[in-house]
């Protein structure tokens, strides 16, 4: 009698989804893509989302003490986006060696890169943070600060600042967990990290229960704590291991070698980033040209933006991971499917939103602002930004895809002639010389990012990232 062979049933969609959230055992350089696409994005999009809420609820709380507490926060969060960018940096060229070695079948090594990535954020933490801790009033001041507001956030500036080092290790450990496609971990850390500064900002703030009154500097402090009990965290998972990674205790040492290469590949990525992050300078400069009304409307439209699209920074971290694995695994044509898949779901996603941005740009952004000209103008920027959110799509997964590959210096060089060259110059052209006002500089937004997307389609086709070696 003949045997029947029945071929194994696919994982449904909400299996696929449970997997993913609790932690997925699945070997994303074999198999199928679109379910490693699926696997990883998920708890990388929740952790994106997760993340964005550290600001949002500090300002949420901070703004019922009072105008010279939210000022404090903004005027500290802008230096902190140099944390960040430094941050950014690291972590994609940490995600990129990790994934690369995870590729190659070889944990130990994967484990080595790791403890360089956290030597290099311990190191950098320090020299970040104590000069910040002790300045911080005076680095308030240099951003234009009143006497009031320094009176009042030095000493949430001097925690915020003083303690980044939490902040950069954080990025950095969950750089090493998403490399090694342990994204669940990552996603749970962020979860304890938030709850924790969920429950201790309103009770540091207004000293709630027995709690002492700590106003402003409360925000600093509880977020610090949430952060700070995260790392620990994430340092007890390395140390205790998962499938996928684990660092021993002879492993925790100094091998030159890899971090002069992790070193390299960071240099170039923080400048990439921060090439990104100072034209957004240039661009609310320009904006400011026009009043008080414009820079509003600016910062609201572009504030909805960036919290709406982090689920697509959450697809391009996928893709990286699945570059640098499959890389390592030495099956590049699979890597090269994966980022064009990833950026198709990802246009799906964006274009869905641009959509819905364009017609109901008023109702969304009178949630945030009752005023008549404020709301005219947010509107309109909500509307012209969200015409290059297909090329957006586009753009982060495949300009990530570099990043996971080794690559940094081509996105840091599409970024410059991106941002810098043509889109700044653009704004200010548009804005001012062809007299359309704001509405100039939200129109270079979409040209410039439309160009980079093409831009780098371009240059990814071309395949030199294949042959990246890290």
């Amino acid at each position: 009698m003949d045997t029947l062979v029945t071929a194994p049933t696919q994982p449904s969609l909400w299996s696929s989804i449970r997997e993913a959230i609790r932690g997925s055992h699945q070997d994303f350089t074999a198999g199928s893509l679109n379910r490693a696409i699926l696997l990883l994005a998920i708890p990388m999009v929740l952790e994106m989302v997760l993340e964005s809420l550290f600001a949002v609820v500090d300002v949420f709380w901070v703004g019922r003490i009072g105008a010279n507490a939210v000022a404090t926060v903004g005027l500290t969060e802008s230096m902190l986006t140099l944390v960040f960018a430094v941050g950014l940096g690291l972590s994609l060229s940490t995600t990129a060696m990790v994934a690369r070695r995870i590729g190659e079948k070889d944990a130990t090594d994967a484990a080595v890169a790791g403890v360089q990535a956290i030597f290099l954020g311990l190191a950098i933490s320090i020299a970040i943070g104590i000069p910040a801790f002790v300045f911080a009033p005076k680095l308030l001041g240099l951003m234009g600060a009143t006497p009031e507001i320094i009176s009042v956030g030095s000493g949430y500036a001097r925690i915020a600042l003083g303690g980044s080092g939490v902040v950069l290790l954080l990025f950095l450990n969950n750089a090493i967990f998403r490399g090694a496609g342990d994204a669940a971990i990552a996603m749970r850390l962020l979860w304890v990290s938030n709850i924790i500064n969920l429950l201790l900002d309103p009770c540091l703030i207004f000293g709630v229960g027995p709690f002492h009154r700590f106003g402003v500097t409360g925000a600093a402090l509880a977020t610090f704590t949430g952060r700070g009990i995260g790392v620990l965290y994430q340092f007890y998972r390395l140390l205790r291991g998962s499938e996928r990674i684990r660092i021993l205790r002879r492993q925790i040492r100094l091998k030159v070698d890899v971090l002069v290469r992790l070193v390299r590949i960071s240099l170039v990525g923080i400048l990439q980033f921060m090439i990104a992050q100072t034209s957004w300078i240039g661009l609310l400069r320009i904006v400011s040209f026009f009043g008080a009304s414009a820079v509003a409307g600016y910062t609201i439209a572009i504030r909805i933006v960036i919290f709406i699209i982090l689920p697509s920074w959450g697809m391009s971290n996928a893709a990286a991971t699945l570059v640098g694995q499959n890389l390592g695994a030495k099956q590049p044509k699979r890597a090269e499917t994966s980022v064009w898949r990833t950026g198709f779901y990802n246009m799906l996603f964006m274009g869905s939103v641009g959509v819905i941005f364009i017609l109901f740009a008023g109702p969304i952004v009178r949630i945030f602002t009752s005023d008549p000209n404020v709301v005219r103008l947010a509107a309109s920027a909500l509307r012209i930004v969200s015409f290059g959110n297909i090329a957006y799509a586009y753009e982060m997964v495949i300009l990530q895809a570099f990043n996971g590959a080794g690559d940094t210096t081509t996105p840091t060089i599409v970024n410059f002639f991106g941002f810098w060259v043509l889109q700044i110059p653009m704004a200010y052209w548009l804005a001012i010389r062809q007299g359309m006002h704001s509405n100039g500089v939200y129109w270079s937004i979409v040209i410039a990012e439309s160009a980079i997307a093409a831009a780098s389609a371009i240059l990814f086709k071309q395949g030199r990232w294949k042959r990246q070696q890290i």
